[in-house]
């Protein structure tokens, strides 16, 4: 393959330009693109053996809206939600734009959809307010940034990428996060302005005696995330949360502990996932996923053998979005249904149910 055969089939993978110099001056180092005089080595040539498997990467962002039921009256909104949300990270990988910016654009926007249990539409604790957890994880540097109980912030995913650029630590929580963000020119907005009437309704419904809020939690959609690759292969994950259904006033759960809510290392794949938090963290979900990739599994076996083995071990539902550096991704879940989404060569790729799985091109209107 010569080097304009070369130019035109990264082209044709959607790969922009600066992932096309990248590739060949990395991986074909003795190729025109390389500095001059620069010398080939054995290790250079076994690099060269590789370069039509990195061609075959292609980049891709995919979104979950929460694993659980969701009732009829809402799957539809539920699923342009996440459908939408994934068209919005692919539009920042198309530009070129980092798996990171892709994670944090998607999630902001399901944040800003009070379909969701994160952001405008979270649930309520115990007292009727609202405490959001969220990460990012970098698979790059294993960078990571989260908040937890952090209340009256619009996009608490945009904070924990803060959190992760602009400090020293891993998480921050309650009022040393808002504290943070007000020290980041990051505005708060009226508490109000974060709870649904659903919302309300539901909290009120688990206020009765004989109420079971964890049951409830169990049959309901829950946290939201994503995982991207961009062009240079770097993998990136991000989740954001409301938490559980009338929850105790402080309650953290999974999504802003690593390993839990969230896990991204370039040298395996990026996992977010969903459902009950507690039983998320007893395995340790994310990272328990990328074990079983580390080990030979394709994502889409590891998604199942983490889920599997988290529903047999401490009884726990949940699902999962998985990616490897590659590519290949993976929506799966344990739960009735979850919302979810992926973006992926000028295709869109979506689904609800167990074994759905429906596309239309990214140029088709929703």
């Amino acid at each position: 393959m010569n080097e304009i055969q070369r130019t035109e089939s990264v082209k044709r993978s959607g790969l922009p330009i600066p992932g096309l110099y990248f590739i060949l001056k990395v991986w074909c180092p003795g190729s025109s693109f390389s500095s001059p005089g620069s010398r080939r080595t054995d290790a250079a040539s076994e690099y060269c053996s590789s370069f039509l498997r990195v061609i075959d990467m292609f980049p891709v962002v995919v979104v979950q809206g929460g694993a659980g039921h969701i009732p009829k009256e809402r799957s539809e909104n539920s699923r342009a939600g996440v459908c939408s949300a994934a068209r919005a990270g692919y539009a920042v990988l198309r530009r070129g734009g980092s798996s990171m910016d892709a994670v944090v654009e998607a999630v902001s926007q399901l944040e800003n959809n009070p379909f969701f249990n994160a952001g405008c539409g979270s649930v309520l604790n115990i007292r009727g307010e609202v405490e959001m957890d969220a990460i990012v994880m970098d698979g790059k540097r294993l960078d990571s940034g989260a908040v937890s109980a952090v209340r009256n912030i619009a996009n608490p995913i945009q904070l924990a990428r803060l959190v992760m650029d602009k400090t020293s630590h891993t998480c921050l929580t309650a009022e040393g996060a808002n504290r943070f963000a007000r020290s980041m020119g990051v505005s708060e907005v009226p508490p109000e302005s974060l709870i649904t009437d659903y919302s309300r309704m539901r909290w009120k419904e688990n206020l009765a005696p004989g109420a079971n809020p964890v049951d409830s939690q169990m049959g309901k959609m829950g946290t939201v995330g994503a995982v991207a690759v961009d062009a240079e292969g770097n993998v990136a994950c991000a989740t954001s949360t409301g938490g559980m259904l009338n929850k105790m006033e402080g309650r953290v759960g999974d999504t802003p502990c690593i390993g839990s809510g969230g896990f991204a290392d370039n040298q395996v794949g990026a996992v977010s996932t969903t459902g009950h938090g507690e039983s998320i963290v007893k395995v340790t979900l994310a990272r328990l996923i990328l074990f079983h990739v580390e080990q030979g599994q394709s994502v889409e076996a590891a998604s199942d053998l983490g889920l599997a083995y988290m529903k047999s071990r401490v009884g726990g539902l949940g699902g999962v979005v998985t990616v490897d550096p590659q590519g290949h991704w993976a929506t799966r879940f344990s739960t009735r249904q979850m919302a979810w989404a992926a973006a992926q060569k000028d295709t869109l790729h979506y689904g609800l149910y167990t074994g759905e799985h429906l596309t239309q091109s990214l140029g088709d209107p929703l």
